[in-house]
Order: C-alpha cells, then structure tokens, then sequence
C-alpha cells in the first residue's frame, strides 16, 4: 500500500523497526519529531523534495526604499533575476540600439543565405555580453531576501516586473507520493532507530530476566 500521509509513514517505519511484534522505546513526540526531520532533509537535499519555478514579482516603492526582494518560505534557493524590459521607457524596448541596428542588418539580408545574418547575431551577443552587467544577486533562504547589488534608485521604477528563477520546496500534503519515497521510508526508519538507541544507551550491559543483555548502544 502506497503511503500518502505522514501518519501512515510512521506506521510503517514502526513496523519496519519490528512493532508489534517487538516493544519500540520511542515516545510518540519522538517519532513526530523524527518523521519531521527526515521530511526537512528530504527537501533540502533530495533532487525530487524541490521543483524549478520562475516566479512573477512586481517592484514596489518598499522594495526600492529596502534594495531587497522579499521571497516566501517554499523557496530554497535562486537562481537568477531576469528582468521584463518596459517598452515605455526611451532606452529600452524598440528604441534601444541594438533592436534598431539588428533592424538595418534585417534589411540588408537577401534570402540567399543565413550566414551574415548568424553572424551578426552572435557579434550582437558577444557585445551584450562585454558591455552588458548583470547585477549580482545575493539569497539566503533564512531571510527570504533576494539582494540584487544595483542601483535599485535608478535601475527600477514602481510597477517594473522581474521574474525570478528558483527552486521551491515541494509540500507533501499536496504531492502525497513524497511520502512513499523509498529513501524517505528508509531515512526515517533510521531516525527513529536511533532514537531508539539514544533512549536506551544508559542501559548498556544491563541484565534481564532470562539471562538477557540489554545493549542500547548498539541499537544507537
């Protein structure tokens, strides 16, 4: 049966620990906590606990006055900010340079052949490219802060749009086939288990009635 809920998961980490049929020494808070802990590091470091998303975002005159887009919990890391250029504005959009000279080469090309054009385009790149400075950003994902180092003044106006290229964190309760994964089942079975060991360490070389040894370490 495929595990769809956290419950069931640690139901099943249970079982595979020996539950019923042996006594688990773990307190129900501690197998909560547990679960919880593997579903973090699931996220954080697992391929399939994130998705890739390119997020919308519109400058505000707060984001402005604080240099900083501010981003939800889900994100885990980004990428790269890409800007929308404003076709209203004099120097960007169909006034720019560049689109009026790419206009004269267009007018110039014949159709008998792709390779002046081709041409002009990669030395169009490789001038954007020299000329052309991408700001630096700057995330954390404890502050959920995006820090682009620019002039945030000059380079953006309220109502701007930038699209921000992240990677965010998957929710199980929505994508419940995160809880049947099989590193999961098996990273969570091993918190629990040494939980268990944790509980019992103290009991180390401890005898029991009918000659056996109980030996939390080992379980740890």
């Amino acid at each position: 049966m495929a595990l769809t809920s956290k419950a069931l998961l640690k139901e099943y980490c249970l079982r595979r620990l020996g539950h019923p049929v042996i006594e688990i020494n773990v307190d129900e808070e501690q197998c909560d906590d547990r679960v919880s802990d593997a579903l973090q590091y699931f996220a954080e470091y697992h391929f399939d606990g994130v998705e890739k998303v390119f997020l919308k975002h519109t400058i505000t005159q707060d984001d402005i006055d604080n240099e900083y887009i501010p981003m939800a919990d889900p994100v885990i890391s980004v990428v790269r900010v890409l800007p929308i250029p404003n076709f209203n504005a004099f120097q960007t959009g169909f006034f720019n340079e560049e689109f009026q000279l790419r206009i004269q080469d267009l007018n110039t090309f014949t159709g008998s052949s792709l390779i002046n054009w081709q041409m002009s385009l990669q030395n169009w790149s490789m001038v954007d490219h020299l000329f052309t400075v991408t700001p630096t950003i700057h995330f954390n994902r404890k502050q959920n802060k995006v820090y682009l180092e620019t002039n945030w003044a000059d380079k953006f106006s309220v109502g701007d749009i930038l699209i921000v290229e992240a990677y965010r964190i998957l929710d199980p309760t929505t994508y419940t086939e995160i809880y049947d994964d099989m590193f999961l089942k098996k990273y969570t079975a091993a918190l629990i288990k040494r939980q268990w060991g944790e509980n019992l360490k103290k009991f180390e070389g401890v005898q029991l009635p009918g000659g056996v040894t109980l030996n939390g370490k080992t379980i740890y």
